[in-house]
């Protein structure tokens, strides 16, 4: 296993869907304009070919990871750090090579953590570095999704984002999974095959992106910015996000940057983010 490097110039054309789709507030998608930060996540799609995808719909070969004799791949995380601009227009490199490959043994069996470093470059710097978290798992009969049994659920009558600088209240359908799957060429059957994402996930229906969340997440930071500019965003998924279900982005400024919580209406913790803001 080793390196992939791909090129592509930054058209206006992915941009555009995401924001028709996820971000209608945001600036429409100009040339020589920057990208809002994460949108980055929506160029150089998968194109894993068709023979070399697992049963779950999941690259299996992309040239960086080994062949893992796991069934089920899941996105776990991801850290960013936001080095220069990325403008539309930009030829850009992705350069994306293996980090850690890590084998655990856990309740549910053995766990393999795999990190993938994706680095965007513009003439041979580094704009953007993202080490995306990836978990893979045995198989499972199907059980109650594990958001129903997520141990970290506020008390009933206390509303746990009370004291946060700002919050947003989202909630996805069928389309706009569907329509992130084809951005960005994610073939994974738990975004659109909902007998999959019961019966072989054990979930409750059809799983949100982790991905998309995370840039929702920073949708949701820029546009409280206040003129700040992102240095460095730590995202982690810890509970599914699922399809036609309201979940609330909140976020409380500190001292060392802004800290975001992910909730679903009865206050299970989905996902938590970190971010820092450059000087």
């Amino acid at each position: 296993m080793g390196l992939v490097e791909r090129t592509e110039q930054l058209d206006l054309r992915p941009a555009s869907w995401y924001r028709s789709t996820f971000a209608t507030a945001a600036p429409e998608p100009v040339l020589g304009e920057e990208l809002p930060a994460g949108w980055e996540g929506v160029h150089f799609p998968f194109e894993t070919p068709f023979a070399q995808l697992r049963e779950d719909g999941s690259p299996a070969e992309d040239g960086v990871l080994p062949i893992i004799d796991l069934p089920r791949r899941m996105y776990a995380g991801e850290d960013t750090e936001f080095l220069a601009p990325l403008r539309y227009g930009d030829v850009v490199t992705q350069c994306t090579s293996l980090g850690s490959l890590v084998e655990k043994q856990g309740r549910a069996g053995r766990l393999v953590f795999a990190d993938l470093v994706r680095e965007y470059l513009v003439d041979g710097e580094v704009a953007v570095r993202s080490t995306w978290h990836d978990v893979f798992l045995e198989a499972q009969p199907a059980v109650p999704s594990p958001r129903t049994a997520a141990p970290e659920v506020a008390a009933e009558d206390v509303d746990p984002d009370a004291g946060a600088d700002w919050t947003v209240t989202r909630s996805l359908d069928s389309r706009q999974l569907f329509r992130f799957s084809a951005v960005t060429g994610n073939t994974h059957r738990i975004h659109y095959d909902r007998q999959w994402a019961r019966e072989v996930e054990g979930l409750d229906d059809l799983l949100v992106h982790g991905p998309l969340t995370r840039i929702l997440v920073l949708d949701a930071l820029t546009a409280n910015a206040g003129g700040r500019r992102l240095a460095s965003v730590r995202f982690r998924a810890k509970a599914p996000v699922l399809v036609d279900t309201a979940f609330r982005i909140a976020g409380t400024d500190g001292p060392e940057g802004t800290s975001v919580v992910v909730r679903a209406a009865d206050g299970t913790v989905l996902a938590s983010a970190d971010a820092t803001w450059r000087p």
